[in-house]
């Protein structure tokens, strides 16, 4: 797995030290997908999801690449049974 953050929100308080509400990371991992033409597929996904306060509160995005380098949206794959 590997973490990557990409935007922060710094709010500073009356002690003048900042804290970060909402940040928003990259996340990547290797899982078991079924594809109709190629069948049982391991592939690196990447979800970008919003956090708050380090709580994660919404995927906004999940694609994955392909063995050429290509990125594809996750919806065309199925998660293997």
């Amino acid at each position: 797995m590997s973490f990557n953050v990409h935007l922060c929100s710094f709010v500073v308080n009356a002690n003048g030290i900042t804290m970060k509400l909402i940040q928003i990371k990259r996340q990547t991992r290797t899982e078991k997908r079924f594809s109709p033409k190629m069948g049982k597929l391991y592939t690196n996904v990447t979800y970008i999801k919003k956090h708050f306060l380090t709580i994660p509160v919404k995927t906004l995005h999940k694609y994955r690449e392909t063995y050429y380098g290509e990125v594809k949206d996750c919806k065309d794959c199925q998660i293997a049974r």
